[in-house]
């Protein structure tokens, strides 16, 4: 397969760390949130055992921040969620689907609540702020709405407590999963969170203040060899492995949060409002039509730029695979599929065409372990 590049662009941004990463051996880019996402620094099977065993940080910052502050701010977030916020917490972060008026994922992004008036949406990859600066006029609400200058790094895998400790004393491990609390360092405090894209434990660093965010970053590698400190970037085999979806690969806006298994995440039987919450209650009335499953494939090398059909024995289209991946673990090519109903059953076989072959595979539960 032949290698093209990607031409930066005033919108097509680096990041803060992009130079870092670049001296650093990244050898590719993805595009997220119009910004360069470092997608590779070398082989990505090596990449995912190292991650698996040791710690990396990595460039995070096209996580973009959307601040909503004011009077209204709560009403606001809460309007375009489905999980409800009003019991939740300054100092912690919240998973939480943001919807259309008929329950089509927007986003699902983690929510940051720094004041009773002030919130960060912390986006995955698709442009909310206009989305929300619509609602915002459309309900007049007393709201601020603006994409701060916060940068994420994160710092991920099983060492990671141990090298954050290091740096900053002892207080970073006693936070809890998806807390957060301010750091000192080089002179100003920087918010980090006890959270990540992967299933190893970590961090991530909000960084505001950029010459004392980018000291700690260095620091981090200064320190960093006797942990086996690596750059590192999101890990296709250990994302899909951990079922960590992705929204635009295993779900977008045709999609609603029942078929994805944001079960936990919906709250109807209550007061609060939230766009969509109608379509949500007649969909749990009826029964999803669709449902987002893993999926094992007895070949062992693939790679899915596109939806990829799937079929049962007697040729029905039962679903699309959307993202996969071989994995060293299962020893064969695992994935996250749509598969339509009755088909979401599990242990039913299907086949699909991969490079002109027909490969056997069988639908499975997520998550996979």
């Amino acid at each position: 397969m032949s290698n093209f590049y990607i031409a930066k662009s005033r919108r097509l941004r680096g990041t803060k760390y992009t130079s870092r990463v670049e001296k650093q051996g990244v050898t590719h880019y993805t595009v997220y949130n119009h910004m360069l996402l470092p997608a590779a620094f070398g082989p990505l099977d090596e990449l995912y055992h190292h991650l698996k065993e040791h710690v990396q940080v990595w460039d995070a910052a096209v996580q973009r921040q959307l601040e909503i502050s004011g009077k209204d701010s709560a009403k606001l977030v809460q309007l375009m969620t489905c999980r409800d916020l009003s019991k939740s917490k300054v100092g912690r972060c919240y998973y939480c689907p943001i919807i259309d008026d008929n329950a089509g994922l927007i986003n699902d992004p983690v929510v940051l609540k720094l004041s009773d008036t002030r919130w960060w949406i912390s986006l995955s990859d698709s442009d909310v702020g206009l989305f929300a600066k619509g609602l915002a006029i459309g309900r007049n609400f007393d709201v601020k709405i603006s994409e701060p200058d916060v940068d994420i790094f994160s710092v991920q895998g099983p060492k990671s407590f141990k090298l954050m400790e290091k740096v900053l004393g002892p207080k970073i491990t006693q936070l809890k999963f998806f807390g957060f609390d301010y750091f000192e360092f080089g002179g100003a405090k920087h918010l980090i969170a006890r959270s990540g894209w992967s299933k190893q434990g970590g961090y991530e660093v909000y960084m505001e203040h950029t010459e004392a965010g980018l000291a700690l970053y260095d620091k981090l590698f200064e320190v960093g060899d006797e942990f086996n400190l690596k750059p590192g970037c999101p890990n296709l085999i250990e994302r899909i492995e951990s079922s960590l979806l992705s929204y635009g690969n295993d779900m977008d806006l045709g999609d609603n949060p029942y078929e994805c298994g944001f079960d936990n995440y919906i709250n109807l039987d209550n007061d609060i409002e939230f766009l969509g919450k109608e379509a949500l209650k007649r969909i749990r009335s009826e029964g999803v039509k669709k449902k987002l499953m893993g999926v094992k494939l007895d070949i062992d090398n693939i790679s899915v730029t596109g939806s990829m059909n799937l079929y049962d024995s007697k040729n029905e289209l039962i679903g699309e695979l959307r993202s996969g991946s071989y994995n060293p673990m299962f020893k064969q090519a695992i994935g996250i599929a749509m598969i339509k109903k009755p088909y979401f059953k599990q242990s039913q076989e299907f086949k699909v065409n991969i490079n002109g072959k027909n490969v056997s595979g069988k639908v499975c539960d997520l998550p996979f372990i």
